[in-house]
């Protein structure tokens, strides 16, 4: 049904200029935005202002922390499938360590990872279990917001590396509409809508439905990119109180499976670990939340957000094993929900103290959990493994609150930013043996951040700043535990300075920054056994990056980005003390660079070019393996139809030159992705 129905409006989109060459007249040009600049405000690739960094509407440029947004019009312009994807371009973000994988949004931030304890969406934790993972749809974001460094002071429980804040799409205040198909290699296949408006003339409320259906193979046999996904939002806004529902189901199956098999130790086959008939990742979730704003002074505003998730995993997965000088299989399957609870609740008050300005945020979070999993690993065949009860794998009960309080100060052209905050969480935990335990940890978070803006668009900081992270699951000693234990939680303290420019008039935005973090029992995935395990270390990261954002009115848009690092391991396994950490590159650079004809015939063709680079690392903690650096390059061509306003017809290629070099990480070797391309039609009115 979606492939002729696809078909169906590629063919419609290419007869309309035709048909409209018929007539004797052009229509206006209109401008549809599908961002509603509501908690992010934006223009092109520039980010204007945020709320998504301090919790309060502070332009980008005088944030006194490196801050990262990719924009609606990069998502649109890149059309990426994944949030990996999405985060390609981004300084400091490396989203390249485990090859192709679309089962899992796995990135690390300033050599951290990042995917437990880096997930925020609109200002709320996204907690995520060992397996049971968010997935996002890109299409479903009207932003991302990067935020460098820790975070907890404001956010609470998150790394050392930094966050990704994803901005849900909000209603729009007026009408807004689009369906587009999209197609591409491996029978791609998809539907998606967006529409938005105020529910009637002169309506306090405003509504918002996104929505996709998606089939879809990949390389990989037995391997699908299936998912259905629909997102309702509601808003009312009467002046002086604002309310917004935001909720989200969605249901995806990909492949069980996504690794090679390693016939030696730093070295990938082309042997594929996944079996076809037993292959199946299925993967559930949902969301639904609200947020609300009550001026009760012109100068003091309570706000409170709620969320309440789910997710719950199906996992198949299977590999291969050496028996003398043959190969035999394993078939595992694993189980694992996850329920989440959090409520952030504040007051923001504007205030002055004689030439001292100061905009305050005070508040409380509270968020519960239950996780729940079960496993088995089966060595007859996929039928038998099936057939088999999944017995008990762990399961934890966590309670966290936190209390916060912020305060931006200005007077002339000095701004100090300070936060303090406090957490409590308590651990209840049940190992597979069905021992039980308890923790219960608290710890403090601080920022201090100096700046001085020089009125001219260029202002230069320092900051001090800490993060607390207890951390979800369980650790491993070895290959030889099989019961795990609780985590510790992770602390860091990180030293930034930078500099900002961003003139007042211009859409432009350059950012440096050089960064010394030291991390105190991180979280790591070990793969090392072949079973995705985590383990703890102490690190420190330390260099430098440099960005930039721009759009002119020339038609040109341009996103570039590099960061030179270096993480070592400064207590960890025996051997590796004094080492780089696995997968973690010394330099990586990125550039994007887009230009949109404005006259003549190929008026509404918009041209599109990116290079992604990837340095060397070490595949392994014992600095043993070497990875070679990578280098990936993207296109993507666009035509905004002049005779039709409204409707778009594009193209995007990503790794053009179908490099597939392996990576290795914590000892496991995977395969990048080759080439794969989308062409998708769309219609905004």
């Amino acid at each position: 049904m979606k492939r002729p129905l696809i078909a169906c409006l590629l063919t419609q989109a290419a007869i309309l200029p035709a048909a409209a060459q018929e007539t004797s007249f052009v229509l206006p040009e209109i401008t549809l935005e599908a961002e509603s600049n509501t908690t992010l405000v934006q223009d092109g690739y520039v980010a204007q202002s945020s709320r998504e960094a301090t919790k309060l509407d502070t332009p980008i440029g005088r944030i006194p922390q490196a801050v990262s947004i990719i924009t609606q019009d990069q998502v649109e312009d890149q059309a990426p499938r994944t949030l990996n994807e999405a985060l390609g371009y981004t300084s400091g973000a490396n989203p390249n360590n485990f090859g192709f994988d679309t089962r899992f949004d796995a990135f690390f931030l300033r050599g951290f990872p990042a995917y437990y304890n880096g997930f925020f969406r609109d200002g709320l934790r996204q907690y995520n279990a060992p397996t049971a993972w968010f997935k996002t749809e890109p299409y479903g974001l009207e932003g991302i917001a990067v935020l460098k460094g820790p975070n907890s002071s404001l956010y609470g429980v998150s790394g050392p590396g930094g966050i990704v804040n994803l901005v849900t799409k909000r209603p729009k205040d007026e009408p807004y509409h689009e369906i587009q198909a999209t197609t591409g290699d491996n029978d791609r296949a998809q539907i998606a809508a967006d529409i938005s408006g105020p529910l009637g003339e002169g309506s306090d409320f405003s509504y918002r439905l996104t929505g996709l259906v998606r089939d879809s193979n990949t390389d990989l046999a037995g391997y699908k990119d299936d998912k259905t996904y629909i997102a309702p939002a509601l808003s009312w806004d009467n002046g002086q109180t604002r309310f917004t529902v935001l909720g989200e189901w969605s249901k995806s199956l990909t492949g069980g499976t996504a690794a090679f098999y390693n016939p030696a130790y730093g070295e990938v086959s082309d042997l594929y670990e996944g079996d076809p008939d037993y292959n199946d990742f299925d993967q559930t979730q949902w969301r639904l939340g609200y947020e609300v704003e009550h001026d009760l002074t012109d100068n003091l505003t309570f706000r409170q957000s709620f969320r309440a998730a789910h997710v719950d995993i199906d996992l198949e997965y299977s590999g291969h094993y050496p028996v003398g000088a043959d190969l035999a299989r394993y078939w595992g399957h694993y189980l694992e929900e996850l329920d989440t609870q959090t409520v952030d609740t504040g007051l923001r008050w504007n205030v002055s103290t004689g030439n001292v300005d100061h905009e305050i945020l005070a508040g409380i979070d509270v968020t519960h959990s239950d996780y729940d999993s079960n496993s088995l690993v089966g060595y007859v065949s996929a039928a038998d493994t099936a057939a088999q009860d999944v017995p008990f794998a762990g399961a934890q009960d966590t309670d966290q609150t936190g209390i916060y309080l912020h305060d931006q100060m200005s007077w002339g052209n000095w701004q100090v930013f300070a936060s303090a905050r406090w957490d409590q969480v308590d651990t209840s935990s049940k190992a597979a043996d069905g021992t039980l335990s308890s923790q219960s940890d608290d710890g403090r978070s601080g920022r201090l951040a100096v700046s001085y803006d020089w009125s001219n668009g260029v202002m230069a900081y320092a900051s001090l700043s800490t993060s607390f992270s207890p951390n979800l699951g369980f650790v491993y000693d070895g290959a030889t535990d099989t019961t795990g234990s609780p985590a510790d939680p992770t602390q860091s303290t990180q030293r930034e300075i930078g500099m900002k420019y961003a003139p007042q008039g211009t859409n432009l935005l350059l950012s440096a920054a050089l960064f010394d973090i030291d991390q105190r029992d991180g979280v790591v995935l070990d793969a090392s056994t072949g079973i995705n395990r985590q383990r703890q270390l102490d690190l420190n990261s330390r260099g430098l990056e440099l960005e930039a954002q721009a759009n002119w009115d020339n038609g040109w848009g341009l996103i570039a980005s590099y960061a030179h690092q270096r993480v070592e391991i400064e207590k960890g396994a025996t051997g590796t003390e004094g080492n780089e950490l696995s997968a973690t590159p010394n330099d990586t650079l990125s550039l994007w660079a887009k230009y949109d004809v404005q006259a003549g015939p190929l008026q509404g063709v918009g041209l599109g070019a990116g290079l992604r680079y990837v340095g060397e690392s070490y595949g392994d903690d014992t600095n043993t393996i070497t990875n070679d650096a990578r280098t990936f390059v993207d296109l993507g061509v666009s035509y905004d139809v002049p005779q039709v306003p409204g409707v778009r017809m594009q193209l995007n290629v990503k790794n053009v030159f179908n490099q597939e070099k392996q990576t290795c990480t914590a000892g496991y070797c995977y395969r990048d992705e080759g080439r794969t391309w989308t062409a998708s039609v769309s219609r905004r009115f």
